[in-house]
C-alpha cells in the first residue's frame, strides 16, 4: 500500500494535467507525492476519451451508514478531502433522487482548489424539491435527468428519458450526458445508482474508501440486482490501494484502459515563440 501526500505542488501539477498541461511522471517527487500523482492522475488526464469513476466510502465492515440512516460521519477529514480532490478532477458528479434527499449533499469543491464540477441529479419521477442545495446558483452547471414533465429553476437543464422499472438505463444516462459534454463523470451516490452502472458494465474505475470504524447493521455498501452465485464468477478488478491517514482507498481499474492510464504518458511543455 502507498500513502499519498497531496503537497500543494503536486495538487498543482494534477490540476495542470486536468488542464491538458505537463505530465504525471516527470519531477522530483517524494513517494508520497509519487502515490498522488499515481491516484489522481487517470482521472485529470484528458487524453483517455469519456472514463465514469465511482466512489464510495464505508466503515470496516462494508456499511455506508448506520441503522437509523447517519452517514455524516462514515469518512473523516482525509476521506473527505479526497472526495473533494475527486470532484475537482471532473466535469460532472452525479447522484440519485434518494442520495439527494437523505444526505443533501452540496457536490462542491470545498477542501482543496479547484472548480465546482457540473452537478447532476437523478430524479425520474421529479421528488428532489427546486429548494435543494444541489440547485443553487454558484456558476456550476446544474442538471437534472427525469422522466416527468416538471419545469426546474432557471438556468436548471432538463433531460427527459424514458422511465424503465422505475430507474434510468444507465448507457441512455452516459450518452445524454457526453453529448452535454460530460466527458469525465463522478458516480458518487448512493450505493444502488453505483451498482446499476457497474452491473452495466460502464465503469472505468471503482473506488472503494474504508474508513477504520465498525457499525455491526445498517445499509450495505454496494448492493446488485444480479449477485453472483460462485465466488469464481465474482468481478476481480486489478487494484491499487492507497493510505489517506487512518483510511484506505482501494482504485479498482473496470477495463484494459483504466489498467493503462496508470501509466504516466509524457507530454511535451509548450514552448512559446522566441525560445524557452
Amino acid at each position: 500500500m502507498e500513502t499519498i501526500d497531496v503537497t500543494p505542488r503536486v495538487w498543482d501539477r494534477i490540476l495542470a494535467l486536468r488542464a491538458g498541461h505537463g505530465c504525471a511522471c516527470c519531477g522530483r517527487w517524494s513517494a508520497g507525492e509519487r502515490a498522488a500523482l499515481s491516484l489522481y492522475a487517470p482521472l485529470a488526464r484528458r487524453d483517455l476519451g469519456p472514463v465514469t469513476v465511482a466512489q464510495i466510502g464505508q466503515s470496516l465492515d462494508g456499511r455506508i451508514a448506520t441503522v437509523s440512516g447517519d452517514a455524516k460521519d462514515i469518512s473523516g477529514p482525509d476521506g473527505l478531502a479526497h472526495l473533494h480532490r475527486m470532484r475537482a478532477l471532473v466535469d460532472g458528479v452525479l447522484i440519485g433522487a434518494r442520495t439527494a434527499l437523505h444526505d443533501r449533499p452540496r457536490l462542491t469543491v470545498r477542501m482543496c482548489k479547484g472548480e465546482n464540477p457540473a452537478r447532476i441529479l437523478l430524479d425520474p419521477r421529479g421528488r428532489v424539491p427546486d429548494d435543494m442545495e444541489i440547485f443553487r446558483e454558484d456558476g456550476a452547471r446544474r442538471i437534472v435527468v427525469q422522466a416527468v414533465d416538471r419545469p426546474r429553476p432557471a438556468g436548471v437543464e432538463v433531460i427527459h428519458l424514458p422511465e424503465g422499472e422505475g430507474w434510468f438505463a444507465p448507457e441512455d444516462i452516459l450518452a445524454a450526458l457526453q453529448a452535454r459534454g460530460i466527458a469525465t463523470l463522478l458516480v458518487e451516490g448512493g450505493g444502488i445508482t453505483i451498482g446499476r452502472f457497474l452491473e452495466a458494465g460502464l465503469l472505468t474505475r471503482l473506488q472503494v474508501a474504508i474508513s477504520p470504524l465498525l457499525i455491526g447493521a445498517g445499509p450495505a455498501s454496494l448492493t446488485l440486482r444480479s449477485p453472483v452465485a460462485r465466488l469464481a464468477d465474482a468481478i476481480r478488478p486489478e487494484t491499487r490501494s492507497y493510505g489517506l491517514g487512518p483510511e484506505v482507498v482501494f482504485d479498482c481499474a473496470l477495463s484494459p484502459e483504466a489498467v493503462a492510464a496508470w501509466a504516466p504518458i509524457h507530454v511535451a511543455p509548450v514552448v512559446a515563440a522566441g525560445g524557452l
